[in-house]
């Protein structure tokens, strides 16, 4: 019988590259939390996708050479594949370039305008193009980003604005009335106190320096910015519609019980989020949890500082659960955790192998070796039993109480708690000791017996967390008993049937060997370059590509970016503007004149304000770019086969 629905969503991510295991961790946790409300009884929908629009990426496709949608497409299924690899059971993934999700924000966006709650007007400030946010002059610090301390750019352009300020008092209300709304208590603190009670400022909703996103239905020299067009994702997914007509997924989940997403984008989801569905008169999340983040070491892992790792390198090293285990105990409720490969060894050794492989070994092992692996019914039982059934009994309650407050961290100790009693138990009672004495093999079948039920139970909680390790642990067992009613009481475990085959699950690691072998490894995957798999083509498809001579007339910077360079070329019979991310590797003044190869029948982009009419061919090595040219002079606008 369910409990009720529960609907759960991580903060989409960002397309601007590969996810490291930091941005995996949001996805690792938000699963844990979906399957262990799934084996409570909930209806769970659990929603995770990616965020695809916006100047960053469109500057990035650019310096790649690619379309922005084939870009995001790349990356896109590269986050896919990493949460799968990591075990993820969501329901749905979204894709902010899905047709149905970019229509519904067009329409969502139409009707905040014609309610008043968007307005027409001109921004002037500066602009963080990483972060994708504006900033007044007061709010920089020492001239930069406030959130992530990079370079901005002076910015005026025409835009949209969204009336935050007009529902202030209502949000603040709000949350003084739903003291759980935010969570934890000091990011709830951090809102109040940084943002509202100063007083909000109208959002800047739309962009014009740009056109890779979701365009103004009324306006198409403007698309729509990341606020509307990423936050609308949780509930374009379940089907919303701004007419009423809303699909069934929308009328059944709606409103979420809890956004999961990281500390740093906590002002957009408990303030932006929450304003736009007070406008939209739709109900709000039960709750928005800003979890901490997991940091190399002591320091933020970022790819600018390089000190990043990624989940699916992590998990060749050491394995799926080693790794779902290590992030989900290692990031407590509010505080930042650390991760380093010493970090990951050191936990593997005392908890999974030490702890828990051992335990379920050495139990196994016993029952096989003194009754042929046959579970013998208990009956000589003593004071000693009495903790650790009782400790048994209680876990399951334990898990459940930490997990209602999202203590996923906490709730893996409660289950470890069991399993060290366990190792203690097996110390206390000496069972090969029994076993040496036929007069106690009674006591024997006893003690083994309660070591297998909470071996089982142990095994049935961390279903959640470690989902292959659980499954291997009651293979073990040789047990189908893993539903959460099942630890209701302790004989989950039936007389009479066998145990399985004793198997390693968790083999202590050797550091040093270890640590030589991911040296080694990371060593080569950055000195050998990866041959991809050829993926043929027909001469049709080559001939769908338009390659043409284009002599070099002018070029000059694009303002505020260090890669991009504006480039004027002759084509013979026309003049284009290019835009090429080549300024660190060719000065203005050695282009002039040259005669470079260009595709010139790519759709033109807009990048960093400026039109894009083509692209110049280029080859890349360890060494940078090189521009493709012709060995003789050739009239501008030649076609190149």
């Amino acid at each position: 019988m369910t409990k009720g629905k529960y609907y759960i969503t991580t903060a989409i991510v960002y397309t601007s590259g590969k996810p490291h295991i930091g941005n995996t961790y949001e996805a690792v946790l938000a699963d844990s939390i979906a399957r262990f409300m799934r084996m409570t009884g909930h209806d769970v929908y659990y929603m995770t996708g990616t965020d695809e629009h916006g100047q960053k990426i469109q500057d990035k496709a650019a310096e790649a050479g690619v379309h922005p949608k084939a870009f995001v497409d790349g990356i896109a299924a590269e986050i896919k594949r990493i949460w799968n690899i990591m075990g993820s059971s969501h329901d749905k993934f979204i894709r902010t370039t899905d047709a149905e999700h970019e229509k519904t924000v067009q329409r969502i966006f139409d009707k905040l305008y014609e309610q008043g709650d968007i307005y027409e007007g001109i921004y002037e400030g500066w602009y963080c193009t990483p972060c994708e946010s504006f900033w007044t002059e007061t709010q920089l610090l020492d001239g930069k980003c406030p959130d992530c301390s990079r370079e901005v750019q002076k910015a005026r352009e025409e835009s949209y604005f969204f009336k935050l300020s007009k529902y202030q008092d209502r949000l603040m209300k709000h949350i003084e009335e739903n003291p759980h709304f935010i969570q934890p208590e000091s990011r709830k603190n951090e809102m109040i106190n940084n943002f509202l009670k100063p007083g909000l400022q109208d959002l800047c909703v739309s962009r014009t320096s740009f056109d890779w996103g979701v365009p103004v239905s009324f306006n198409n020299k403007h698309v729509i910015y990341v606020w509307i067009d990423a936050l609308s994702n949780y509930i374009t997914g379940l089907g919303y519609d701004p007419d009423g007509n809303h699909g069934e997924l929308f009328k059944k989940y709606w409103p979420a019980d809890v956004h999961l997403i990281g500390k740093d984008i906590l002002r957009f989801h408990t303030i932006y989020w929450p304003i736009m569905l007070m406008a939209l008169g739709i109900e709000l999340p039960k709750q928005i949890f800003g979890h901490p983040w997991l940091n190399m070491g002591a320091g933020k892992m970022s790819k600018s500082k390089g000190n990043v790792m990624y989940a699916d390198d992590l998990v060749d090293f050491f394995g799926v659960d080693a790794i779902r285990y290590f992030v989900l105990h290692e990031t407590p409720f509010a505080q930042d955790g650390a991760i380093t490969y010493e970090l990951i060894i050191e936990r593997i050794n005392s908890d999974l192998a030490n702890i828990l492989g051992n335990l379920v070994n050495r139990t196994v092992t016993m029952v096989n070796k003194y009754f042929d692996g046959v579970v013998q019914k208990p009956e000589e039982f003593e004071e000693i039993d009495k903790e650790l059934i009782e400790m048994a009994l209680a876990a399951p309650g334990l898990v459940e109480e930490k997990m209602k407050e999202l203590r996923v961290s906490d709730s893996l100790d409660a289950i470890f708690t069991l399993l060290r009693r366990s190792n203690k138990y097996i110390d206390e009672t000496l069972p090969w000791v029994l076993g040496k004495d036929e007069s106690r093999k009674g006591r024997l079948a006893a003690v083994l017996y309660n070591l297998l039920e909470s071996i089982r139970v142990a095994a049935v909680l961390l279903q959640p967390f470690m989902p292959e390790t659980a499954a291997g642990m009651l293979l073990q067992l040789n047990t189908k008993q893993n539903s959460w009613e099942s630890l209701a009481e302790f004989n989950g475990i039936k007389v009479g049937d066998s145990v399985g085959k004793a198997e390693i699950l968790f083999a202590r690691i050797d550091a040093e060997k270890k640590l030589a072998e991911i040296d080694s490894t990371m060593k080569k995957s950055i000195d050998i370059p990866v041959e991809a798999e050829v993926d043929y083509i027909i001469m049709e498809d080559f001939a769908k590509v338009k390659l043409k001579t284009a002599k070099i007339l002018e070029v000059d910077q694009v303002k505020g970016t260090d890669k991009l360079l504006k480039l004027k070329v002759d084509l013979g019979t026309e003049i284009r503007q290019i835009i090429s991310g080549i300024a660190t590797d060719y000065s203005k003044e050695s282009l002039v004149g040259r005669t470079v190869v260009i595709v010139a029948n790519l759709m033109p982009i807009k990048l960093r304000g400026e039109l894009s009419e083509g692209m110049i061919l280029a080859a890349e090595d360890e060494n940078g770019l090189s521009i493709v040219t012709i060995d003789k002079e050739a009239t501008p606008g030649s076609p190149v086969r």
